[in-house]
């Protein structure tokens, strides 16, 4: 993927790795469009900036997706790099009946919410130049926390899912996998200082890094998400379990 000379739309953008993502590559000299639900948060992102755009999105509803997409195309013709970023993470407990609604709505905007997207767009970017999908999953995909086995599930999912992509847009669309570690975000409360998170910048600054490399990597994977992500293929799945949930238990104070 080039780094520079797009039109790219990030998901998610108006906080935590989708803003600096947005920003950093906005640095570049990309155009970059953000989207979210929220819009004050999505202006913040881009105050100040030039060619930096904001538009609102509701990746939990279908139509509103489609009529996104539209809009989104209408204002941005030149829209060739699709990030699909927003997600939720909500714990939940296993051990009983429970109240699904916090699994249903992970669901919808983990694994639907860019599954719909991608199809609204895919058209669009297979007819346009250097064009590129970049699907942000989590570590989690690869080892799960057992407070969040929804989100882990549809983080899995989706590592599946850019495979499959990969392979059936070959020539047409480069398909990217971004799998963060646990990075100070405000995905869930308390974790933008949470000891043992990699900090923010120092995620991205690595990011872009691996970006910047000759031909892109098809999976982006800073160092500290390769203990999950190689711990299968490393003989050291079950262990990698318990260490993980051990370590975010005592980062968490649970």
């Amino acid at each position: 993927m080039k780094t520079k000379g797009n039109t790219m739309l990030i998901t998610g953008g108006g906080s935590g790795i989708g803003a600096a993502l947005a920003q950093r590559f906005h640095d570049l000299g990309n155009v970059v469009i953000v989207a979210g639900r929220r819009l004050a948060a999505l202006e913040a992102a881009i105050a100040g900036r030039a060619n930096m755009h904001a538009i609102e999105l509701d990746v939990d509803s279908a139509e509103g997706i489609e009529d996104f997409a539209r809009r989104l195309l209408a204002a941005h013709p030149g829209v060739n790099v699709l990030v699909n970023n927003a997600g939720m993470m909500r714990f939940e407990e296993l051990t009983a009946r429970r109240d699904l609604a916090d699994a249903e709505a992970t669901i919808t905007t983990n694994l639907l919410g860019p599954i719909r997207l991608t199809n609204a767009l895919i058209d669009h970017l297979a007819a346009q130049p250097d064009a590129a999908v970049v699907n942000v999953t989590s570590g989690l995909a690869f080892v799960p926390l057992l407070t969040t086995p929804t989100y882990n599930a549809t983080k899995a999912a989706m590592h599946s899912y850019t495979v499959a992509m990969r392979e059936a847009l070959r020539g047409k669309v480069e398909v990217i996998e971004l799998a963060p570690p646990a990075v100070q975000t405000g995905l869930t409360p308390g974790q933008e200082a949470r000891e043992g998170y990699l900090p923010l910048n120092d995620f991205v600054d690595e990011v872009m890094a691996l970006f910047a490399v000759e031909p892109t990597p098809p999976e982006i994977l800073v160092e500290m998400v390769k203990f999950l992500r190689n711990a299968e293929a490393e003989g050291r799945f079950d262990q990698t379990v318990v260490q993980l949930n051990a370590f975010v238990a005592a980062a968490s104070g649970h």
